[in-house]
C-alpha cells in the first residue's frame, strides 16, 4: 500500500503481457470509483486510454487472422524473432507493415518489445507507425519504457512517435521506466533533443516517473541514478500523489535515506 513501510514491490512488467502485480492491485485500490470503472472497462474493451481520445484502429488488413497474406505473416514471426533478413524479404514481397497478429500487435511493436533494434530500424525506414495501438494500449514507442532500450528509443524517436500518446494506465513511456530504474533510458529520453516526454506527467494512479521511481523503486543505486536524472530534467518533487504524499515524504517512509537526502535538496 502506498506509504507503507520498507515493503519492498517485486519487478513488475509495465504492461507487455498484460499482467498487473500485487503492488499494482494494491494501488489502484486507491483510485477513486470513477476512475477504477474507467480501468476495468478500458482493459475489458482492449481500448484503454479512451479519455485522451487514443483508440486501436480497427482497420487494416490484420483485422482477421484469415485476411493476412503469407507475407504478412512472414513479417510478424520475422519482427518477433529478430530475423532481419526475414523482415526485409517480407517487406519486399508486398507484407503489410501495420499487419497485427492476436494481440493487435504489430510487426515494429513486436520488434520493439524484443529488442530487436535492428529489425525495429528496417521497420522504421520502411514507413512503420510507431504509435500503433495493440490490445492493451501499448504502442512501440510505449513499450522502451518497459524494456528500458536506449538503443531502441534511439530508432524509434527517428520516426516521430506521439510522445503524449499513453498507456493504459495513462502514462508516458518515463513512468515504467522510472518504475524499474531503467538508468541508460532515463538518461537518452530526457537529454535527446529529439525527443519530448513531460518529465512531469501525471498518470491515472496519480504518480509521476519520479513517484514511481520511489513508490515501486528498491531504493538501490539504480533507482538513485534514475532519481538524479528526472531532477536534473526538470521533475518537481512537490508534486504530491493522491494522498497528499510527496516523493520525499514516500522515501523517508520508506528508508530510502539517499534517495531522501536527493530529493531534500
Amino acid at each position: 500500500m502506498v506509504g507503507a513501510g520498507p515493503h519492498r514491490p517485486g519487478p513488475r512488467p509495465h504492461g507487455l503481457r498484460g499482467t498487473i502485480s500485487p503492488t499494482r492491485r494494491a494501488a489502484l485500490l486507491i483510485v477513486p470509483l470513477v476512475g477504477l470503472a474507467a480501468l476495468a472497462t478500458a482493459c475489458g474493451a482492449q481500448s484503454d486510454g479512451d479519455a485522451a481520445g487514443h483508440k486501436p484502429s480497427v482497420t487494416g488488413s490484420g483485422t482477421l487472422t484469415a485476411k493476412r497474406s503469407a507475407a504478412d505473416r512472414e513479417l510478424l514471426e520475422a519482427a518477433r524473432s529478430g530475423d532481419t533478413g526475414g523482415v526485409r524479404g517480407a517487406i519486399e514481397r508486398g507484407a503489410d507493415l501495420e499487419t497485427r497478429d492476436e494481440s493487435r500487435r504489430t510487426p515494429l511493436l513486436l520488434a520493439a518489445a524484443g529488442d530487436h533494434v535492428r529489425s525495429a530500424e528496417i521497420l522504421v525506414d520502411a514507413g512503420a507507425d510507431p504509435d500503433a495501438l495493440d490490445h492493451q494500449h501499448d504502442t512501440p514507442w510505449l513499450v522502451t519504457g518497459v524494456t528500458g532500450s536506449a538503443a531502441m528509443a534511439r530508432t524509434l524517436a527517428a520516426a516521430g512517435p506521439d510522445y503524449t500518446v499513453v498507456n493504459r494506465y495513462g502514462g508516458t513511456s518515463l513512468i515504467p521506466a522510472g518504475e524499474h530504474g531503467h538508468v541508460a533510458y532515463v538518461r537518452e529520453v530526457t537529454t535527446n533533443p529529439d525527443i519530448d516526454v513531460d518529465v512531469n506527467h501525471v498518470n491515472d494512479l496519480g504518480w509521476t516517473a519520479l513517484l514511481e521511481a520511489v513508490i515501486l523503486g528498491d531504493g538501490g543505486e539504480d533507482h538513485q541514478e534514475t532519481v538524479k536524472l528526472l531532477l536534473a530534467a526538470g521533475a518537481d518533487p512537490a508534486v504530491a500523489d493522491k494522498t497528499g504524499t510527496t516523493a520525499l515524504q514516500h522515501a523517508q517512509q520508506r528508508g530510502f535515506d539517499e534517495i531522501a537526502r536527493l530529493l531534500g535538496r
